[in-house]
């Protein structure tokens, strides 16, 4: 008899959708349980590659078939369906020798471009634990040129000239999503915990910048998409600083777009003509804690 397989159902999280693999040795006992009787998720997907004659069955599903839920954590995006096993009784219709199975399926997708992509494959434990992967949002800052039309050429930039920076992230294969800049530091080396730094975006996302007597700063409203948004920052350089390089590391977010913003979650510039602050969208009310410089625990 072949040894049982360590992990009987295997999950791996792409961009689009989901691949589940299944071997028919479901329970490790060596009876081989029949592709009919597997289904994936609320909707009963069928496997998308089986034979009779192969040990392994594997579906394939886009993150919004086969019945599948989405939730939002502080941390992640979280898609979950399930593997369900259905005994279909072989021979005597009175009896039956195995028990139906579920097995919690999740492909968790983190809201933030700093945390981590590996993959987590844990031991199944038949009918309880979940099964669950991590893909990583694709998120991009650019610089821009100055009509937004393209890319900008040049990372070079005079004293008096206006940097303007476009945030994205690629959410075509998700729930509609609404992108935020949780904060973006200036430094002179590729560590952004280096000193001196500047948090010209902080408080999750006040642009603070734009609040000194000698600056324009500002998000600009409204957006080209929910799941863009831009910037622009007048160009500045650290006091006695000779080598004229900085580096900017900028936290990037998502939320539902359907989801309010709110302390945690909003893009607020300082208006120097009313003196106050406003949202790109939401209530003036989000953006009260930016005077303030305390808008809560950033996640």
């Amino acid at each position: 008899q072949a040894a049982a397989p360590l992990h009987p159902v295997a999950v791996q999280c792409q961009e689009a959708q989901m691949v589940v693999t299944v071997h028919r040795d479901l329970f490790g006992t060596g009876r081989l349980v029949r592709a009919a009787e597997l289904t994936l998720g609320s909707a009963a997907c069928l496997p998308a590659v089986w034979s009779a004659a192969e040990p392994v069955v594997t579906f394939m599903a886009g993150l919004h078939e086969c019945g599948s839920t989405l939730r939002v954590t502080p941390d992640a995006l979280v898609y979950s369906t399930s593997l369900n096993y259905k005994p279909v009784p072989a021979g005597n219709p009175a009896i039956v020798r195995t028990s139906p199975a579920t097995v919690p399926i999740e492909c968790h997708y983190p809201r933030r471009d700093n945390v981590s992509s590996n993959g987590v494959k844990p031991t199944w434990v038949p009918f309880s634990s979940t099964l669950s992967s991590e893909e990583k949002l694709p998120f991009s800052l650019r610089l821009m040129n100055d009509d937004w039309s393209a890319e900008r050429d040049s990372t070079i930039f005079q004293l008096g000239e206006v940097l303007h920076f476009q945030a994205g992230v690629n959410a075509e294969n998700h729930a509609p999503l609404r992108l935020f800049v949780d904060n973006c530091v200036a430094t002179l080396t590729p560590d952004r915990g280096s000193s001196p730094q500047y948090a010209f975006i902080d408080f999750s996302g006040c642009l603070v910048d734009g609040q000194l007597d000698d600056a324009t700063s500002t998000f600009i409203s409204p957006r080209p998409r929910q799941d863009v948004l831009q910037f622009a920052v007048d160009a500045f350089k650290f006091a006695g600083d000779s080598s004229n390089l900085i580096y900017i590391t900028c936290h990037l977010k998502v939320s539902l777009a359907d989801q309010a913003p709110d302390l945690l979650n909003k893009a607020c510039s300082f208006n120097k003509a009313s003196n106050l602050w406003a949202p790109v969208e939401g209530t003036w009310d989000i953006c009260s804690c930016c005077e303030m410089r305390s808008c809560g625990l950033a996640r």
